[in-house]
């Protein structure tokens, strides 16, 4: 159903996000990379910048609001998701 909830709302994603947040729910407490985060969720054949997923986090972590604080930056490692 490409649905999401966060404290009981009904959150509205971009496929993108979506995908990102799936990624992130399935490597739970895993840092990942921007590279693998880009290989995973954009596919190997994307030719833009790593900083996409920042963006991208940025994104999520807004739309989810107080939720999205379980999202975290790794300083020089990527992003891992704590607990949900």
């Amino acid at each position: 159903a490409h649905r999401c909830t966060a404290a009981g709302q009904d959150v509205k994603l971009s496929p993108r996000e979506y995908e990102l947040l799936l990624c992130l729910m399935r490597n739970h407490g895993q840092v990942l990379s921007r590279a693998q985060l880009l290989d995973k969720v954009w596919g190997i054949d994307f030719e833009g910048d790593d900083r996409a997923v920042d963006v991208r986090i940025r994104s999520l972590r807004t739309a989810l609001g107080p939720a999205g604080g379980q999202i975290k930056t790794v300083f020089k490692a990527g992003y891992r998701l704590e607990e949900v």
